[in-house]
């Protein structure tokens, strides 16, 4: 009969239970397991998880009143991944970082301009849905960009230095951009939307600085990877959230709401593989990286901030927006792996 291992009770030793074999996972591991695993199937469960917000009503509506809490946990949780030294030196190339700026906050909502024109999107009944594609143009990167970058292998910290940028100038850029273009007032007065920015960009930037202290480089590396399973089920969170009314409008005017989809998802692609193309001489993984900043757009600043009597076919279609979102890391995962394993 072959011995227990040294240190290794057999059970029934002085009363107490047999403990656990070598190869269990304990309790206490298993919220951890479970959050890796959700790292390892992001792009799977935001794919799911936007149908899933699209098909039970009730649970979308119960959770549209935690969307922003939402995003400040994701932004936290996003920032606890980055490396500070990285982001540095990003900010040390200030020429790279302004072009990149300019880009998506400029470039882009004068090509969506111009593209609404040129396909008759920006006259007629169609109109509604060419300036939402003009405004989502216009819009900041998405405060899940440094998450998203992570799942599909790209640059996280290129992502968050544009996210964070971006979030803070598109009060100043956005407005005059909508009236310049398209004569559209998104009383998008600059000291409300600063205000909330302050709670869903400067509230979690301190959250993660005391939580880096106290915890240690050591430690947050240990847990990167629950860490990012905790942004993907995060961002799935806020896609319920958003979702809540979709499928009542679905129901009730199919044609645009699928129309609606479509244009979302041809303005995201079309940004994307524009701005990599832009920036493809600074180094293919760069480009890449600022190609999936541009294609996924904050839209839920806008959902927050827009008066209630905006147009009700725009604030829709900065609904369907989230299809692209949560779609893309899992549509152009294996388009990134083989263009960066060629590069």
């Amino acid at each position: 009969m072959a011995c227990a291992p040294t240190g290794y009770r057999t059970g029934g030793e002085r009363g107490q239970p047999p403990a656990a074999p070598p190869e269990d996972v304990p309790i206490s591991r298993l919220p951890v397991r479970l959050l890796e695993w959700s790292a390892r199937q992001g792009g799977l469960l935001l794919a799911i998880g936007i149908f899933a917000g699209l098909a039970l009503p009730p649970l979308a509506a119960a959770l549209r009143d935690v969307v922003t809490p939402v995003v400040a946990l994701l932004m936290t949780l996003v920032l606890l991944r980055v490396d500070p030294a990285q982001v540095v030196g990003y900010l040390r190339r200030p020429l790279m970082v302004a072009a990149l700026l300019a880009w998506l906050l400029l470039a882009c909502p004068l090509l969506a301009y111009a593209a609404a024109w040129a396909t008759g999107l920006a006259q007629g009944a169609s109109a509604p849905l060419g300036a939402a594609l003009v405004i989502m143009a216009t819009g900041c990167a998405a405060t899940s960009s440094p998450a998203f970058a992570r799942l599909v292998g790209l640059d996280g910290e290129i992502s968050l230095v544009a996210a964070l940028l971006s979030t803070l100038l598109v009060p100043f850029t956005a407005p005059p951009l909508a009236l310049g273009l398209l004569g559209l007032d998104l009383s998008l007065s600059i000291g409300s939307l600063m205000g909330r920015l302050a709670l869903v960009v400067g509230l979690p930037l301190l959250a993660s600085l005391v939580i880096r202290r106290l915890a240690g480089e050591a430690r947050l590396r240990r847990w990167g990877p629950a860490v990012d399973g905790a942004v993907v089920l995060s961002v799935v969170l806020y896609g319920f959230g958003v979702m809540d009314g979709v499928l009542a409008k679905l129901l009730a005017d199919p044609g645009f709401v699928l129309g609606g989809v479509l244009l979302a998802f041809a303005g995201s692609f079309a940004l994307n593989l524009l701005t990599a193309l832009a920036f493809l001489p600074a180094g293919q993984g760069l480009a890449l990286s600022a190609g999936l900043l541009s294609g996924n757009r904050n839209m839920a600043l806008y959902l927050a901030v827009l008066p209630a009597t905006t147009e009700p076919r725009i604030l829709l279609f900065f609904a369907l927006c989230q299809f692209p979102l949560f779609l893309s890391p899992f549509l152009l995962k294996p388009v990134y792996g083989r263009l960066l394993r060629r590069g």
